[in-house]
Order: structure tokens, then C-alpha cells, then sequence
């Protein structure tokens, strides 16, 4: 049980710091006895098994206090995006009705009908009734159709993701994890600072992400490991700051959420660092596949192979497996992936179909066995016939410094049903920018159009919300 991962570790190791924050350590004998404090406060406050208990508010220790807290006395902790309006949070609050709240005071004016909880506090012992096949925590997706869903991650996927990372990461417990990306993600909470402390590693947790503040962690913390997703690399790589830091405490970069072009990890690479990549979603934990440390600088693009205990397949529209090298629909099945949708059994059914999880995403394998995204399955442009992988015409837009911002969404047409359309933030002409693909890609694959926007609209995790920019194309 989660319960037991901190606590385990306060007996081996009380005095290492698990989490180090705002000018402070926490140790793990002080992050147990938090946990336990935070879980009688729940008890006392008549959470139990199956309750929700939501928590909006930056990075924080309460975040991890309380999903442990939740793991012990059998609730659910929803992680908030602290980026939402109050109304888009009152959607969410209706859909999974939490019985009370932990919200920091700068977001005191959201959700101003829910119950807060007055402390993390408590006295007392809780009942260890959390069981492995618990819901422990439920994220909402981040929206990129539109309307949000919430996937509900039991304590047993929590332990087989946390598992999966250790091998991804090879991570033990003399690694120092760097998290500067939102906690309210499964990215930002999973892919590396759940498995730090379910590895008994010590975790230093920024607030949120700027580039003053990772290079100066960098330099106060060492440590060895960190995750950035493309939009905080491109950040980085542009900040005068970065040019400077001293990379060398980090034997690993990972990265993830969206296809991530060479643009954004050769430079990383050019200073001796690998960068490996994380394939999954909300609804996987999200760690499925990885690209580990020992093949980042030779397959640099691709999302690496499964974890060992997760299985995937790629198969076409009917729903049969295709031949190595041809791309279908990735589909995953291991013990990480999500119980199901809350209130949604139909979204449930749909995604998930014999244990197989519907990724919705198209991809193909390689000879030796690692995964490559092509792109999203709604998101391919038909044109004539022939399929048009956004993804690819998006590395040429990337690669080229006179753009700052770039997307390819597919926009209709009478002739050719629908043909791609470069959406970008540059001040080049539509004619500089085409030309960029001459002898590049085939003709075929050539955007029709340039459309150029001040700001392309994205999550939080940084990608890109191409209904939003399809929307933006046939506004009138």
C-alpha cells in the first residue's frame, strides 16, 4: 500500500531529507509523522474511503503529504490546476463532489462553496484503511477536445507507475529529482517525484517553474535528475541564465506531453546530457513507455520501448495489429493504467476495451523495438487520400530560429478534403515560411497556408490546444 512508502523509509533512513523546499528540509521521519498527522485530521473531519478531497494550490509538500494521507484512510485526492477559472473549477468540483478542500490562500476566492479543511494537523491515529485497489488520486485531463474528464488512478497503478519509473529513470535513492512542473499533472507528479520517494531519493520541489529559479536549484541542490517538457526547454534554452549553468550534477534530462522536436533536445545533448522521453497520458499513470539514459543520444525522437510490465500493441483501424515499421493506433495494457473515468461509463468503455487502453494516438515500431509517435489520430490531415502527420511538418517549423511558435492543424478543402495549414507566431512571410520545406518533405505534404497568430494557445503541460486553433482558422 502507498501508505507504507514513506513510512518504510523513515525507519531505514530518518534523517535524509525527502523533500527539500522554499529554504527547507523535510526528512522522511518528518514527512511520515506529517502524513500521519494529515490523515487524522482526514479521520477527524469524517473522510473515508471513497471520499475526494481536492487540493488546489502551487507545488507545496501538502500535495504529497496528502496524497499519502488520502492512501491511508482509503480517499481520493483531486489535484486542481491552479491555472483554471473559477467556473472551469466549479465544473470539475460538480463532476467529483469532494467532501472538503485544501486550498492555499492566494486561490482563496475559487470554489467559495467547499468545505475546507482547517488543518492538516490532526491528533490522534487513523485507521489504515486504504486498500490497493483504491482510487487514490483523480486528475482531471487537460482538456485538449474540450471538455475535461477525470481518470481515477488507484493506489495499485500508483505503485506499478512509481515501479515503472525507477527503471526509466534508474532511479534510486541516492538520486536528488528536481520538480519544477505542476504537481496538479501526472506528469509533473509521477513521472519522477512519486517514484523519487517510493525510492526513498530526496526531492527538491520549486514552487512553479521559472528560469531564475531552475538554474539557481541547479546550482544550490545539484541535483541529478529533473523533467521539462517542450515548452519549459524552450524557455530555458532562450534564458541568459542558462547559458551559464552548470549542467554537470545531472546525468538526466526527461521529457514528454507532446512530440518533442531535435531542435529542443540537441542542445542539451551538445552539453553531455542525455534527454530520454516518457510516453503515457493521465489515464496511464502516466509512465507506459520510455527512452532510457542508455539510448537518449542514439534514438533521439523516438519514446523509447515498454515498460517491462506494460504491453502495447499498434493496429490499424480495424483493430488489427500492423507490421513493424507501419503506423496505427497505440494501444497499452499494464497495471498502471487508470480504473476508468469518474461519472463516465461510457467515455470509460470507450477508451478502454478488453484491459487495452485506445491511446488514440498514431504510432509505429521500429526494428529494434522502440516506439515512435506520429501524431494524434484526430489530429492526421487527409488530403487526397494520403495522410498527413502534423508532427512532422511542426520539426521543420521548429527547427527554424525566425519562428517563435509553431502548429499544423488541417483546415478543409472542396478539392482535396482537407489540406494542412502552418499556424505560426514569426515575423517571416508566408513565403519565407513555405519555403522552409522545399526538398525537405514530399510536395504532398506541404502546408497550403500560413496563418500567423500572436499566441498559440496551450495547457499547462505545454501542448499545444489544436481544436482552439482549428476554431481560430474558421472563425469568420
Amino acid at each position: 500500500m502507498m501508505a507504507h512508502w514513506v513510512a518504510g523509509w523513515a525507519a531505514h533512513q530518518p534523517d535524509k531529507p525527502a523533500i527539500i523546499h522554499d529554504g527547507g528540509i523535510i526528512t522522511y521521519r518528518d514527512l511520515a509523522r506529517r502524513i500521519e498527522r494529515a490523515a487524522a485530521a482526514l479521520a477527524a473531519a469524517g473522510i473515508g474511503r471513497g471520499d475526494r478531497v481536492a487540493q488546489l494550490g502551487l507545488n507545496s509538500p501538502d500535495t504529497l503529504v496528502l496524497l499519502f494521507a488520502c492512501a491511508r484512510v482509503g480517499a481520493i485526492l483531486v489535484t486542481l490546476n491552479w491555472r483554471l477559472t473559477p467556473a472551469e473549477l466549479a465544473v470539475i468540483a460538480a463532476d467529483c463532489t469532494p467532501r472538503a478542500g485544501w486550498i492555499d490562500p492566494e486561490f482563496a476566492a475559487a470554489l467559495p462553496d467547499l468545505p475546507r479543511l482547517a488543518s492538516l494537523d490532526g491528533e490522534g491515529d487513523a485507521p489504515m484503511a486504504g486498500r490497493e485497489d483504491d482510487g487514490v488520486l483523480l486528475v482531471y485531463t487537460s482538456g485538449t477536445t474540450g471538455r475535461p474528464k477525470g481518470a481515477l488512478l488507484t493506489q495499485r497503478a500508483l505503485t506499478w507507475n512509481a515501479i515503472n519509473g525507477l527503471h526509466a529513470n534508474d532511479l534510486t535513492a541516492a538520486d536528488r529529482v528536481l520538480t519544477a512542473l505542476p504537481m496538479f499533472h501526472v506528469g509533473g507528479l509521477n513521472i519522477q517525484t512519486t517514484p523519487a520517494l517510493f525510492a526513498g531519493a530526496t526531492v527538491i520541489l520549486e514552487r512553479r517553474f521559472t528560469p531564475e529559479g531552475f538554474c539557481a536549484a541547479l546550482a544550490a541542490h545539484r541535483p541529478s535528475l529533473t523533467l521539462l517538457v517542450p515548452a519549459v526547454m524552450q524557455a530555458l534554452l532562450r534564458h541568459p541564465d542558462f547559458t551559464a549553468a552548470d549542467l554537470s550534477c545531472l546525468r538526466l534530462i526527461m521529457t514528454g506531453s507532446s512530440t518533442v522536436p531535435a531542435a529542443l533536445i540537441d542542445p542539451f545533448h551538445a552539453r553531455g546530457i542525455p534527454v530520454g522521453q516518457v510516453y503515457g497520458s493521465t489515464e496511464t499513470g502516466p509512465t507506459a513507455i520510455y527512452l532510457r539514459a542508455d539510448r537518449a543520444m542514439a534514438k533521439v525522437g523516438s519514446c523509447g520501448a515498454p515498460a517491462p510490465h506494460v504491453a502495447v500493441r499498434v493496429v490499424d483501424d480495424q483493430g488489427r495489429d500492423v507490421a513493424c515499421g507501419t503506423a496505427g493506433e497505440i494501444l497499452l495494457r499494464g497495471p498502471n493504467l487508470m480504473a476508468g473515468y469518474w461519472n463516465d461509463a461510457a467515455a470509460t468503455a470507450a477508451a478502454l476495451a478488453d484491459g487495452w487502453y485506445r491511446t488514440g494516438d498514431v504510432g509505429h515500431r521500429d526494428a529494434d523495438g522502440c516506439y515512435w509517435i506520429d501524431d494524434r489520430k484526430k489530429d492526421v490531415v487527409i488530403s487526397g487520400g494520403e495522410n498527413i502527420y502534423p508532427a512532422e511538418l511542426e520539426a521543420v517549423l521548429a527547427a527554424c530560429p525566425g519562428i517563435a511558435e509553431a502548429t499544423v492543424v488541417g483546415r478543409p478543402d472542396p478539392r482535396w478534403g482537407e489540406v494542412p495549414v502552418a499556424v505560426v507566431v514569426s515575423g517571416l512571410s508566408e513565403a519565407e515560411v513555405l519555403a522552409l520545406f522545399d526538398g525537405r518533405l514530399a510536395r504532398y505534404k506541404h502546408p497550403r497556408a500560413v496563418a500567423f497568430i500572436d499566441r498559440l494557445p496551450r495547457n499547462v503541460m505545454g501542448k499545444v490546444l489544436k481544436h482552439e486553433v482549428r476554431a481560430w482558422l474558421g472563425r469568420p
